[in-house]
């Protein structure tokens, strides 16, 4: 997609890497990494002259970037420490090419780890994207990880943090915790998803003037602010009425989970459906929505006779009992779009006759399924999810012939085409009752109003950690957010995004 971030597995990196030194007049990539690194340390972590520096510096080419790292700032006045455990004659040959340069600028090499706590900055060159996930940092490179995150000093981690998985965002055995990220030639899926967001801090992207999409196609977008905006519906003619934006059907509301339903109905009428309806299940299921009495509510069987509804979102508070099986199993029979959440997925994973109309289906259908609903519709952990969230999010798209959000920390959206994207917005504010149902009420307004499946999918996950991350700021923090708390908060950015931007 046209201006978008490209996402680049480690073997990619190396391709481009590998292609780009093959090139005459070949840049040398380490210094430019570890000029673009220093800057960042010296710009955005060190507040004055002649700070105090410990720089890790690994085995590696990670090593290597450390190095340079630690040239620039000891020319730039500051004091450095630079910590190496390794062989020098093992060291590739640009990273031995550096530590030549550093010692020539009469630098001197640490071999035991510094006893001192409390350093003004201190710059993780360990592993990198360098790490074998195969062999879990253990022994003196735990214990070094480990006393790093007990000191008291900001962390500039280079490339990736380590200890963490480039492409998986697993940890493997202990992970450096740091303040900001450089990251080099393109991100890596494992500074966005599962644990990344957690250990990476502020990620920055030295591309280090590479253009990388002419050395690799990506398979895989950030999706950011930046994507967001070009996917979103235009302004409002002055000439309109409610039937331009659509008709969208909520499924579901079974006994006792009636709210989910009417957090999904709230949701897509305040993101700008023109009519919603709620088909809700329980037998005594209310007539009108007090707080919202714009939404029509319906029973199943009289939502099922409306010709004018897009798009069809079934899931919220749908229930597992045999009236439940019954409405879903018509909704799979129905020429809408569907957009199915919550026990949906879970009818789906274990009813082999209802994942088979959905997979012969011609009409588009979205899943939002977390990690456990992944689990159930592959059979799989929940471990296994989570330490394969890429591969997860494809391999659902592609058994159910769907377009697939897998929900959680840096959520992944995939496409039934393998393209997928990794969300970079929301905290954990929206690990709180009700937020999956309104993310699929956002979903079916957009899709209602027009937009593309697959769009309307990316802008509303984005929309939806973006609003997340407005109300954290508001409220100094994620404790005690509510799903009911999203919707203004995605409808006054919606609305900004659109008309002020």
């Amino acid at each position: 997609m046209n201006n978008a971030d490209p996402i680049f597995l480690t073997t990619q990196i190396r391709e481009i890497e590998r292609l780009a030194v093959a090139q005459p007049n070949a840049p040398c990539l380490m210094e430019k990494a570890g000029l673009a690194a220093a800057q960042i340390a010296r710009d955005k972590l060190l507040e004055h002259e002649q700070s105090m520096v410990l720089i890790l510096a690994g085995p590696g080419n990670n090593g290597g970037d450390a190095f340079v790292v630690a040239r620039y700032l000891k020319q730039w006045g500051h004091t450095v420490t630079l910590f190496f455990s390794g062989d020098q004659e093992r060291l590739p040959e640009d990273a031995r090419n550096a530590l030549q340069q550093w010692l020539a600028l009469d630098g001197n090499i640490h071999n035991e780890f510094p006893d001192k706590q409390n350093w003004d900055l201190i710059i993780d060159g360990l592993f990198g994207i360098g790490l074998d996930p195969k062999r879990p940092l253990q022994g003196q490179y735990l214990d070094w990880v480990q006393s790093v995150n007990q000191m008291n000093s900001p962390v500039l981690a280079l490339d990736i943090p380590s200890g963490l998985g480039s492409d998986d965002g697993c940890i493997y055995g202990a992970v450096i915790n740091a303040t900001i990220t450089a990251t080099f030639i393109g991100i890596k899926p494992g500074l966005l998803t599962h644990y990344g967001p957690e250990y990476c801090g502020d990620v920055i992207v030295c591309h280090l003037d590479l253009d990388t999409c002419h050395f690799q196609p990506a398979h895989a977008w950030a999706l950011n602010k930046k994507l967001a905006q070009i996917l979103l519906p235009p302004p409002r003619p002055a000439n309109s009425h409610k039937g331009t934006f659509g008709s969208i059907g909520i499924l579901g509301g079974s006994a006792g989970m009636v709210g989910a339903a009417l957090l999904a109905g709230r949701a897509a009428l305040n993101l700008g459906a023109g009519r919603v309806y709620l088909g809700l299940i329980a037998r005594n299921a209310p007539t009108v929505d007090i707080t919202q009495p714009e939404l029509m509510l319906r029973s199943p069987h009289e939502l099922f006779k409306l010709k004018q509804i897009n798009c069809l979102v079934t899931g919220p508070g749908l229930g597992v009992d045999s009236d439940a099986y019954s409405w879903l199993n018509s909704a799979l029979t129905t020429q809408h779009t569907l957009v199915l959440d919550a026990d949906a997925l879970n009818h789906i994973a274990v009813q082999p006759q209802l994942a088979d109309k959905l997979r012969q289906r011609t009409e588009p259908a979205i899943l939002t399924p977390h990690p456990a609903e992944a689990a159930r519709l592959l059979n799989i952990d929940v471990a296994a999810v989570q330490n394969n969230r890429l591969s997860v999010a494809k391999r659902i798209a592609e058994d159910f012939n769907c377009h697939v959000v897998l929900k959680g920390a840096g959520s992944i959206c995939a496409a039934p085409d393998s393209v997928h994207y990794i969300n970079t917005s929301g905290n954990p504010g929206l690990s709180s009752a009700g937020t999956g149902d309104v993310l699929s009420g956002m979903i079916g307004a957009l899709i209602s109003q027009g937009l593309s499946p697959q769009h309307a999918l990316l802008l509303a996950v984005h929309l939806h950690g973006a609003a997340a991350d407005e109300l954290r700021q508001k409220h100094h923090g994620p404790l005690g957010m509510t799903a009911s708390e999203i919707i203004p908060a995605a409808r006054g950015l919606l609305n900004q995004w659109i008309y002020n931007s």
